[in-house]
């Protein structure tokens, strides 16, 4: 029922999400989910603590791995600790991977997967993950699903949607889920037609918002920097927010006329994978909240960053207890700049006291079967 906590919901889903960023625009006849997305879900097994890049012809040893789901997980993740209601429609091996991504979604993390499938005699897609020297390098393998999984013709009701865009490609539901007033969110991969053509995107015209890096960014538009790329894109969609890598990011919102930057938050990185999908979480989760501009990227900003200091890409994305303590700590450094704090007053209010806990909540577990550390 509209309005109720979906039933799907573990307890050790609402521990993590205390929070519940759009509790003050709750209403019976709301959308049963906040956030809708479809896409690929792959066992990431990362290592991290390599000195460098693996040389051909010799063996590297890795201090630190970890397993976790990943693709389009570490977006539903970061989401769903966020306090969003996340419904996923993906494909699932019929294997142990796919078994073990199913349970650490569906159970650990609350998220819906009733639009998913588990798909017989498929095997889940797998990507291994070094990261070094804060970049990683990847290496993936997987195998088509069946041309009718995952994603249903008619998505469920959802306040917004997270579409990844592909120059050429059309994704119906993108369509139809606009049609019905969910608000779409989309981000691009590198264009690896090397045309670079806006028109390439044809469902660049249902979104509301479109979050591109900055190289992507200026390739689209022709721009020689990325704010006027911002501006140029708010020409295609009402909401252009580009990331800057090391220099934060940068948004311009059509419609209000407010344009907003945010500086990054200079951390140590452990592993960056998912760390774009965890800003985009951040944007989405702001603006459904209905905060300002700026608000909605510094908590991108700061959801990325706490991310990048832990290896996994789904595991490492932080929920509110993480961000909580990040907040508590910040203000007790000696001599914090007052205007860098103000930046981050939006928390003040929205992170209660107890929520103040040591962070990482957990971390990728080594291996699989044994468990989920708390």
């Amino acid at each position: 029922m509209a309005g109720e906590e979906p039933e799907h919901l573990t307890q050790a889903a609402r521990c993590q999400a205390q929070v519940d960023p759009l509790a003050a625009l709750r209403a019976p006849g709301d959308p049963p989910w906040d956030v809708y997305l479809t896409g690929t879900v792959f066992l990431d097994i990362v290592f991290t603590g390599l000195d460098s890049a693996p040389v051909r012809g010799t063996e590297s040893w890795a201090r630190g791995m970890g397993s976790s789901p990943g693709g389009v997980a570490n977006m539903a993740t970061a989401l769903a600790r966020l306090g969003l209601r996340t419904s996923l429609a993906a494909a699932f091996g019929d294997d142990h991977y796919g078994e073990y991504c199913w349970d650490a979604l569906a159970r650990g993390e609350g998220i819906d997967l009733a639009p998913s499938r588990s798909v017989p005699g498929w095997h889940s897609p797998v990507t291994v993950s070094m990261a070094y020297e804060g970049e990683r390098t990847m290496v993936s393998h997987g195998h088509e699903p069946p041309p009718e999984e995952p994603a249903p013709d008619f998505p469920p009701r959802a306040r917004a949607a997270v579409a990844s865009l592909a120059p050429g490609k059309r994704s119906p539901w993108i369509a139809e889920a606009a049609r019905a007033g969910t608000r779409i969110f989309a981000d691009v991969g590198w264009d690896e037609t090397g045309a670079w053509d806006l028109a390439a995107l044809p469902d660049l015209g249902h979104c509301e918002a479109f979050l591109p890096n900055a190289a992507e960014a200026m390739r689209y538009t022709g721009a020689d920097c990325p704010r006027a790329a911002a501006h140029a894109l708010t020409e295609h969609v009402p909401v252009a927010v580009v990331t800057l890598g090391s220099d934060g990011a940068y948004a311009v919102d059509r419609r209000t006329g407010e344009s907003a930057e945010v500086p990054a938050i200079a951390v140590e990185a452990l592993d960056p994978t998912g760390a774009g999908d965890v800003f985009v979480a951040g944007f989405v989760t702001g603006t459904l909240a209905g905060w300002p501009l700026a608000d909605r990227l510094a908590l991108a900003g700061l959801t990325a960053a706490l991310s990048v200091q832990e290896f996994g890409g789904s595991l490492s994305a932080p929920g509110w207890s993480e961000i909580g303590a990040w907040w508590r700590r910040v203000q007790s450094v000696p001599g914090q700049d007052p205007e860098a704090l103000r930046r981050y007053g939006f928390l003040e209010g929205l992170v209660p006291e107890e929520l103040d806990r040591p962070w990482p909540l957990r971390r990728a577990v080594p291996t699989i079967g044994f468990g989920r550390s708390a």
